[in-house]
């Protein structure tokens, strides 16, 4: 089978599994109570999503291990496991996540592990996973800047701390992102398509990294058909931490995890209203004893729900329409970075 033919079998095999599964997966969360609590300092019309199911992100998951077991299975008889270790390292992510919203659902609330508890996990995760594509030459400490064409040599123990954060930070800036039906996975649906034509562009070589991408983008894709506004279900931790932890594997995979600046602009975006909202707050508050904010609410999508600055109130599915276009832009912007560099 030609690579074109398996990228395109990736994506309609992971379509298909995600959205089949679907049918069957949600009335069975339902049977399980297995209901999303929504923060009550949160926009107060997202009230009536509680009791939404949560955890479908296994949609997803299973949609794109079911691809590289069977559409990347020969590439794993001729010895290149890189699909196969993307998997792996996002499935222990996406099992932290699980973790995370068994403990919303037994505790019927919206706070599950300790943010400490689950920085300590995430790390673990990420230098392993660098470590091991390290030990098996699949990345290198010779950092290729994608803007410039250039590349940064730098020392192996500041390229270890510099990949986990990278990951930690792009795992947890895809969790942010998702916060409004549909936003995390229309956002990350270029990203993936993104990664699908690099290795169209790159050739065989990265094949196996293809199928994956490409299976993600079908299973996403499939996930959307029960995520889009009105959600009959949510992705939860399972999926964003899966979804973050592909995404930020993948650019490691492909060897460019500067990438990850312009095609997840949109994941740094929502990430910045956090911290500068939080570090405006506690600012103000030292120096002038009342605390003040920047944004309506944030992350930024919350600020363009409650009116952002113009008083314009966003509705769920024009923010997943802004957001999926921005991310477009941004993977097409990409791609015409980086498509010669092989």
């Amino acid at each position: 089978m030609s690579m074109t033919l398996k990228l395109i079998a990736s994506l309609i095999i992971g379509f298909l599994i995600s959205s089949a599964f679907g049918k069957y997966y949600i009335p069975w969360l339902h049977k399980q109570k297995a209901g999303q609590s929504i923060k009550e300092n949160g926009p107060t019309w997202h009230a009536a999503k509680s009791g939404t199911p949560t955890m479908g992100g296994v949609m997803f998951i299973l949609a794109v291990a079911v691809v590289v077991l069977t559409v990347g299975f020969s590439g794993m008889l001729e010895g290149n496991f890189a699909h196969l270790f993307v998997l792996i390292f996002a499935l222990v992510f996406g099992a932290i996540g699980m973790l995370d919203d068994w403990e919303k659902i037994k505790n019927k609330q919206n706070t599950g592990l300790s943010a400490r508890a689950k920085f300590l996990l995430q790390l673990a995760a990420a230098l392993a996973f660098v470590i091991l594509m390290r030990n098996l030459g699949l990345v290198n400490t010779v950092l290729y800047v994608p803007f410039t064409g250039g590349t940064i040599r730098m020392p192996e123990w500041l390229y270890f701390v510099f990949a986990a954060f990278v990951i930690v930070g792009t795992v947890n800036a895809v969790n942010i992102t998702d916060g409004v039906d549909g936003l995390a996975t229309g956002t990350s649906l270029p990203v993936c398509l993104f990664f699908v034509c690099v290795t169209y562009a790159w050739g065989e070589r990265f094949l196996p990294q293809g199928i994956f991408a490409s299976g993600l983008l079908g299973g996403l894709l499939g996930f959307l058909v029960y995520n889009f506004n009105p959600a009959k279900v949510f992705m939860g931790d399972t999926g964003s931490l899966f979804l973050g932890g592909a995404v930020a594997a993948l650019a490691f995979a492909y060897d460019m995890p500067l990438i990850l600046i312009s095609v997840g602009i949109v994941y740094i975006l929502e990430t910045l209203s956090d911290i500068i909202q939080v570090g405006f707050f506690k600012l103000t508050k030292k120096l002038k004893g009342e605390g003040r904010r920047i944004f309506r609410m944030a992350p930024l999508h919350h600020h363009l729900e409650m009116g952002g600055w113009t008083g314009k109130k966003w509705k769920e599915k024009e923010l997943f329409c802004l957001y999926t276009g921005i991310s477009l832009a941004a993977a097409i912007i990409s791609f015409l970075w980086v498509y010669r560099r092989f």
